[in-house]
């Protein structure tokens, strides 16, 4: 049985206040017996107003972060007057240890000689001890931080506004004590067992981190597998796309002649001639070799977006033009594009008039055009409703013979792709997708039967990464 004496009192019994039994050579002692000074920080008078952004680093409990660890990124500074004047009860020394007195409870830390001067607040205690030659520090902040004279020590919390432990409580607080060599090997086992623990968690961090990530990887894998004609087989009995792209641009001409949509003042013309690649513009030609990102099939063939679809800009609106769903048009916006799906939830109702222009239809597609966050801008999806206006932060594009090129187009938008030709673009004021921007994307354009194979295919496979559980 344990026995304390205190002064020249009788021995008493402290069984009931030592948690577990220890080695014979091992004694149990408070923390005020081995100590010269516990006491706890100073708050300087001021408050907030006190602290400065340079000088001399002052703690808060938040600073103690646990073990030997004193975190001193995001800590308050006081100037050298208020360091060494009022607040001179509370200089900290090297080697004193620290341990949080209010709100998160017990939390322990060590100071060394790199991180002074620094000062403390009344949320920590400080701790000094006597002849430190006879204590291996870390030892102590080792047995202090185990659990059971954790449990012991913020059990006796006193309970206020905000929980707190006492410097009495402090002092009180029973240390298993080993001979100085055993305190050692015992620091340098805990130490090897630390930093273990550390590599398994900075591994599992990892494993976690790839984890959360690896299905968003792998479907842009897939997609970039995809526009480059490596995700389904070619079949030679295939339409190639240079004879879809004659039936596009007939398509065009009969628009333009029917007075539908507007002939394209810089209409692109693509084609290969020894082995490059070359493109015929407002009447000029020459070679884009450097702008081509990586090879397609022979049956394939690169295209610039406004040649085989048209785009268009969204509805600019006034706030007194929202109104209810009974008397105004629906305006899809930025929030209703989600996870490259519409939603429909929280739409925006306006009764003003709302130009032809702004209206989108079913199996067009929608895109951010314009957003605070560069990542935001190019998200798009394909509208499954009918007749609906679009905000003016956002562009529509549809592709031409009634948008059956639509879906591989949203495929192609979804790619790394189109997002790194869309980040190689600098835009001066606001992240934005332009009209041009848009029309002069390079996509590679498979035939149309190849294309439907390509869109089966990732439903199948998207589908499958969804259901995916890490």
């Amino acid at each position: 049985m344990p026995y304390e004496k205190v002064g020249n009192n009788e021995p008493v019994c402290i069984a009931d206040e030592v948690p577990f039994e220890i080695p014979e050579s091992w004694e149990w002692v408070r923390l005020g017996s081995i100590s010269t000074v516990i006491t706890k920080g100073t708050t300087p008078r001021g408050g907030n107003v006190t602290y400065l952004k340079s000088g001399i680093g002052f703690l808060r409990a938040e600073n103690v972060t646990g073990m030997d660890y004193l975190d001193t990124n995001k800590m308050n500074y006081i100037n050298e007057e208020t360091h060494t004047g009022y607040l001179k009860r509370s200089i900290l020394f090297e080697n004193d240890i620290l341990i949080t007195i209010a709100g998160t409870l017990g939390r322990t830390a060590l100071v060394r000689k790199k991180d002074l001067p620094l000062n403390a607040n009344q949320a920590v205690a400080i701790v000094r001890v006597l002849k430190i030659s006879e204590f291996n520090l870390l030892y102590l902040i080792y047995a202090i931080n185990s659990p059971l004279i954790q449990k012991r020590v913020t059990k006796q919390k006193k309970i206020t506004a905000i929980p707190n432990l006492t410097l009495e409580i402090i002092s009180n607080c029973c240390v298993p004590i080993p001979p100085i060599k055993e305190q050692h090997r015992i620091v340098a086992k805990i130490d090897k067992i630390l930093s273990y623990i550390k590599e398994y968690n900075d591994k599992e961090e990892r494993l976690n981190t790839l984890n959360i990530d690896f299905p968003d990887k792998l479907k842009k894998s897939i997609l970039q597998q995809a526009v480059q004609g490596k995700l389904v087989p070619q079949n030679l009995a295939d339409e190639p796309a240079s004879i879809l792209l004659e039936r596009i641009r007939e398509e065009k001409k009969k628009l333009i002649a029917e007075g539908k949509i507007k002939k394209d003042k810089h209409e692109s013309v693509i084609f290969r001639r020894d082995n490059s690649h070359y493109e015929i513009m407002d009447g000029v030609e020459r070679c884009i070799d450097d702008e081509i990102p990586f090879e397609i099939p022979s049956s394939w063939e690169w295209v610039r977006l406004g040649s085989i679809g048209e785009t268009a800009i969204g509805l600019t609106y006034k706030p007194n033009d929202k109104t209810d769903k009974e008397n105004g048009t629906a305006v899809l916006r930025s929030n209703n594009i989600q996870n490259d799906k519409m939603n429909y939830d929280n739409l925006v109702y306006v009764s003003c008039n709302v130009p032809k222009r702004a209206i989108i239809n079913k199996g067009e597609i929608l895109i951010c055009a314009r957003n605070g966050s560069r990542a935001l801008v190019g998200k798009a999806a394909i509208v499954n409703a009918e007749g609906m206006a679009f905000g003016a932060f956002m562009a529509k594009y549809t592709s031409m013979l009634s948008g059956t090129l639509n879906p591989y187009i949203m495929t192609f938008i979804e790619s790394p792709v189109f997002r790194n030709q869309l980040d190689g673009v600098k835009t001066v004021t606001i992240n934005q997708v332009t009209q041009d921007m848009l029309k002069l994307q390079l996509i590679p354009l498979p035939p149309l039967a190849e294309q439907y194979r390509i869109v089966k295919k990732l439903e199948e496979v998207l589908s499958t990464i969804k259901s995916i559980q890490v």
